[in-house]
C-alpha cells in the first residue's frame, strides 16, 4: 500500500509540473521535469542506443561530412544552456528529413536534412532543438510521466537480444505503437525545446528565428507526406510567434556565426552515392504464424490472463508491464527501444484523482495516449463489459503500425483497488480479423485476485 501511495504521489507531482510548464512566460527558466531515471541512466541508455543505431543504420562514410556535423554540433553543445552532457553528433546516410536525440547526448541527423536546410542557421536550429531535448531530459521524462510503465531492463534485454540482462541499465521503452520513449515528444515538450533551442542558438551566435522558420517551412511543404521529423516532433503551435517572443527576452546582439562550410557540405551530400538501402527497406514484417488455439496462463499476484502457447510473456509476475506476444510482435527500432505491433500489453494506470470513476480514469488514459500519439484515432464509443465480476470498458482506436500502415487497438480498462487495470490488444489491420477470436478468449480468461 505504501508503494501505491508513493507512485500516486509521483504521478500527481508530474501533473503539477505539466501544469506549471504550460503557463510558462517567455524568458523564464526551463527546468527538466519529473523523472524516475537518474542522469547517469540517461547517459547509459543513450550510449547503448547509439551503439545499436550505428549497427542498424547506414552512416555517412564521408569523414569530412561527419566532421562538419560534429564541429557544428559541438559549437552549440559548448554553450551553458546545453548543460553538461557527453554530446555526440552523427550523420546518417538517409534522404529523409529527420533528426533525433537519445537521452544523455547522442544526436543523429539524416543527410537529407542538410539538403532541405536553406542555410547553416536552419541546420544549427535543428541541432539546437535536439540538444534542448537532451538537456531537458525529455526522453526519460516522457517515459516517466506518461505512466505507461516500461518493462524492467532485464526484459528489454531479452526482447532486443542485447546480451546479459545484468548488464542492462535503466529501462527500455515500449510503446504499443506510440513510441513513448526516445521517439515521440508531446507538444509541450516541443514548445520547451523550441524555447531552449532558441537560447542555445543565440548563445552560439546563430539567428534563433531560423529554427522556427525551418520548422514552419517543413510543416507547410509536408502536406500528406510530412517529413518523419514532424511525426516525432508534433507542432506545438505558432512557432514563429512563440520563438519571436522568446528572442525579445535575449540580450541584443548580431547573429553572424558560421563555420563557412555549409555550402560545401551540401555539395558533398549531393555527391554521395545512393544509400545502400532505403528507409523502408528491411522494415519489420508482421508475424505470419497464426496464434495457437491452446492457451496458457500468465499469473501475476494481482491477476491471471491466458494467452496462446506459441506466444511469449515478456515480463515476470512482479513487472510493472507485461507484454504477451510472439517474438516478432515486439519490434526493435533504430532508436534504442522497441514497439509492440502485434499482441497484448497489460499494465496499470494511476489516475490523477483518487476518486476517479472508471469512465473518468479511462478518459484520462485515452487523452494521455492521444497527447503522445498524433496518429491515434478513436474509432467508436466505449462499451461496458463484465470482467471477472468487475465492471469494465472496451474502447477502440487505430494508430500507425510499426509494420507500416494502420493497426487496430482494443483497450480494456477495469478499476481495481491498486489502480486502473488495462490491457491493450494490438493487431496490424490486415490481421485484425484473424486475431479477434484470440483477443476475445484472452478477455474472457482474465481473473483478479483478492
Amino acid at each position: 500500500m505504501e508503494q501505491f501511495r508513493t507512485r500516486r504521489a509521483t504521478i500527481v507531482l508530474a501533473l503539477v509540473c505539466l501544469t506549471a510548464c504550460a503557463g510558462r512566460r517567455p524568458g523564464s527558466p526551463i527546468k527538466p521535469g519529473f523523472n524516475v531515471y537518474s542522469k547517469e541512466q540517461d547517459i547509459e541508455l543513450g550510449r547503448r542506443g547509439a551503439a545499436e543505431i550505428s549497427r542498424q543504420l547506414e552512416l555517412v562514410s564521408d569523414q569530412k561530412l561527419q566532421e562538419y556535423i560534429k564541429t557544428l554540433g559541438q559549437r552549440l553543445a559548448s554553450v551553458r544552456a546545453a548543460e553538461d552532457y557527453p554530446y555526440t553528433f552523427t550523420l546518417i546516410h538517409d534522404k529523409g528529413i529527420n533528426a533525433f536525440a537519445l537521452p544523455g547526448g547522442p544526436i543523429f541527423v539524416n543527410s537529407g536534412l542538410l539538403t532541405a536546410a536553406e542555410n547553416e542557421a536552419q541546420l544549427a536550429g535543428v541541432l539546437a532543438h535536439e540538444i534542448a531535448h537532451v538537456a531537458l531530459r525529455h526522453g526519460t521524462n516522457q517515459a516517466s510521466k506518461a505512466n505507461l510503465l516500461q518493462l524492467p531492463a532485464a526484459v528489454g534485454g531479452v526482447i532486443l537480444g542485447q546480451g546479459s540482462v545484468a548488464a542492462q541499465a535503466g529501462q527500455i521503452g515500449l510503446g504499443l505503437g506510440l513510441n513513448v520513449l526516445m521517439l515521440r515528444y508531446s507538444r509541450s515538450a516541443e514548445s520547451q525545446a523550441d524555447a531552449l533551442g532558441a537560447r542555445i542558438l543565440a548563445e552560439a551566435g546563430y539567428n534563433p528565428v531560423e529554427m522556427a522558420r525551418f520548422f514552419e517551412k517543413l510543416e507547410a511543404e509536408g502536406g500528406s507526406r510530412a517529413p518523419q521529423f514532424l511525426s516525432s516532433h508534433p507542432n506545438p503551435g505558432d512557432r514563429l510567434r512563440a520563438v519571436g517572443a522568446e528572442i525579445q527576452t535575449f540580450p541584443r546582439q548580431s547573429y553572424k556565426a558560421s563555420t563557412g562550410q555549409f555550402a560545401h557540405a551540401q555539395d558533398l551530400v549531393a555527391k554521395l552515392p545512393p544509400p545502400r538501402r532505403s528507409s523502408n527497406q528491411g522494415a519489420a514484417q508482421a508475424p505470419q504464424l497464426s496464434p495457437s488455439g491452446t492457451l496458457r496462463d500468465f499469473e501475476d499476484n494481482r491477476f491471471t490472463i491466458a494467452y496462446p502457447d506459441n506466444w511469449k510473456a515478456f515480463g515476470g509476475a512482479d513487472s510493472a508491464m507485461v507484454v504477451l506476444a510472439p517474438q516478432e510482435g515486439v519490434v526493435a527500432n533504430a532508436y534504442g527501444g522497441a514497439t509492440i505491433g502485434y499482441g497484448a500489453l497489460v499494465s496499470y494506470y494511476f489516475s490523477q484523482s483518487a476518486r476517479a470513476s472508471l469512465m473518468q480514469a479511462t478518459g484520462e488514459l485515452m487523452r494521455r495516449l492521444e497527447e503522445e500519439n498524433p496518429s491515434m484515432q478513436v474509432t467508436g464509443q466505449s462499451r461496458r463489459i463484465k470482467i471477472s465480476d468487475s465492471p469494465g470498458l472496451l474502447s477502440a482506436f487505430s494508430s500507425a503500425s510499426p509494420y507500416g500502415g494502420v493497426e487496430n487497438n482494443l483497450l480494456l480498462t477495469v478499476m481495481r483497488p491498486e489502480g486502473l487495470f488495462y490491457v491493450v490488444f494490438i493487431a496490424p489491420q490486415p490481421r485484425a480479423e484473424q486475431l479477434e477470436a484470440t483477443f476475445q478468449k484472452m478477455l474472457r480468461s482474465i481473473r483478479f485476485r483478492g
